[in-house]
């Protein structure tokens, strides 16, 4: 039987056209290849820490590696805003750094820059700290977020107004949250889909609302699963914590950063260098938190790092006796509404902490307060927000909502972050023992100096001692005595 010429000539080209694919193909997937081992080798040359400096140490600039939707600007607001100046924190560079770090005598940077920022800091002099939560509730509080930013614009009539304003917000010098990354880029998107939906249900007029799930709401907000899967997602929220802690984001400094990204999520098993990579920068920091375990890391952050920055301020100050105390500048923010109550309610925090009579002990308790303080106006400027997409009620009480296959989906999208998450647990849990057996030895250490002083007494001495502590003790006794009789013989004569 013999084929038609026709059919063989296109069956040949078939195979040539699928061969060139398929080469093509190699070629692209080699070249990857090599794009990530060249910037994970050339990472792995650079030493996170000189052998010299102990990683535990703070160094003179801490460096607060912020990832987004983790709890971090709880930490900033109730911890290191309590412990620094205004005057050294390093100006804030939301997009892109405005200042030369190396010039900058400033000892505090918290930023949602990517760790790429490394390469312009002074590496030696330089403390990074970061926290870390598990990627499906990151992902969820990003999509929850971006849609809480977005509906607060629903204010105004149309798009135009909408964009208008934000662009007075900037020539005014507020800082919005539009000027921050990754929202720069993931509220405008969400707010201009809110805005089409609006409008959609105003031609529409009526609207019945089927499906009570706000995560899957079509007609209010872009239902979840269908934000999961959009280039903008891929590109910055999905292994965002990996990216972000190997300098690799949209945001990073290193001109490879975009090339590596994009090879990585086009092959997902060249993942595994820039995961390593990420492993070994958490190894280095002085501090990794996470989200989940929530007042064990507060304790962690207060006895690793506010011990150590309060010690330097006792050391400061015996250096140099009259210290002039500066006040706190306002800082307006239209993220978070109104800053200047919390700037108010830090000031004595932060007098007490300059004069060196705050302990790690008191630091924790003005952190529980500074929080209760802080989650209540949050809570308050996210319902008012939700208000104009109701009945699409996002909270963390509605995620039971969200079906299996999408948290499976974020799973399998996240496989770099599920990965990291689960080492900096492995990290927390090691920091958490260390911590734990140091105050053990320290409050041995001090039963044992109590112990040696009473050992280096003598006789007589000792004697004296008791007899005048016990002296005091009954003439405290006959003093409460003493009012309680009062009270009785009160009550009698009423």
């Amino acid at each position: 039987m013999h084929m038609n010429p026709i059919l063989k000539l296109a069956l040949v080209w078939f195979i040539l056209l699928a061969s060139v694919l398929v080469s093509f193909a190699e070629l692209e997937f080699g070249h990857c290849e090599r794009v990530v081992k060249e910037w994970a080798d050339t990472s792995s040359s650079r030493e996170e820490h000189p052998p010299n400096i102990d990683k535990r140490s703070l160094q003179d600039l801490l460096f607060f590696l912020h990832v987004p939707r983790t709890g971090g600007r709880t930490y900033f607001h109730c911890f290191l805003r309590k412990l620094y100046d205004n005057a050294e924190e390093c100006p804030r560079s939301y997009d892109k750094l405005h200042f030369d770090p190396r010039k900058q005598k400033c000892k505090l940077l918290a930023t949602h820059d990517d760790y790429s920022l490394m390469s312009k800091l002074p590496r030696e002099r330089t403390s990074v700290m970061t926290i870390v939560r598990d990627p499906v509730a990151r992902v969820l509080s990003t999509y929850e977020f971006s849609v809480e930013v977005a509906a607060r614009f629903l204010v105004h009539p149309n798009l135009t107004s909408a964009t208008r304003m934000s662009g007075r917000i900037r020539k005014n010098n507020v800082i919005s949250t539009l000027d921050i990354w990754p929202w720069k880029y993931l509220v405008p998107w969400m707010r201009e889909d809110l805005f089409a939906r609006r409008d959609a249900r105003k031609l529409k007029g009526v609207v019945i609302i089927e499906d009570d799930n706000p995560y899957d709401m079509e007609e209010m907000l872009m239902p979840l699963h269908k934000y999961l899967d959009t280039p903008t997602a891929h590109d910055i929220i999905h292994n965002g914590a990996t990216f972000q802690i190997a300098g690799l984001t949209n945001n990073s400094h290193l001109s490879e950063a975009h090339e590596v990204r994009h090879c990585v999520q086009k092959y997902r098993n060249l993942g595994e260098p820039v995961l390593q990579v990420a492993k070994r920068r958490l190894d280095s920091m002085l501090y990794v938190g996470l989200t989940e375990e929530h007042r064990e890391s507060a304790s962690l952050f207060a006895n690793v790092v506010g011990s150590q920055v309060l010690s330097q301020l006792v050391t400061s100050n015996a250096t140099a006796k009259t210290k002039t105390t500066k006040s706190e500048a306002s800082v307006t923010v239209s993220e978070s509404g109104s800053d200047k109550s919390e700037i108010q309610n830090g000031t004595s925090d932060k007098i007490e902490a300059k004069s060196g009579n705050m302990t790690v002990k008191t630091l924790m308790e003005v952190y529980e307060g500074c929080i209760t303080h802080l989650r209540k106006s949050q809570g308050t400027r996210r319902v008012n927000s939700l208000k104009r997409i109701s009945p699409a009620n996002l909270t963390r009480g509605t995620r039971t909502r969200v079906p299996n296959e999408v948290i499976q989906q974020i799973k399998s999208l996240n496989y770099l972050d599920v990965e990291l998450y689960k080492y900096a647990k492995e990290i927390f849990v090691k920091e958490h023992e260390l911590v734990s057996k140091k105050m053990v030895s320290t409050s041995k250490r001090s039963i044992a100096d109590l112990q040696n002083v009473f050992g280096e007494m003598e006789g007589e001495k000792l004697w004296k001692f008791v007899s005048v502590a016990l002296m005091l003790l009954l003439l405290f006794l006959l003093y409460l005595f003493v009012n309680a009789r009062r009270r009785i013989t009160s009550k009698v004569k009423i």
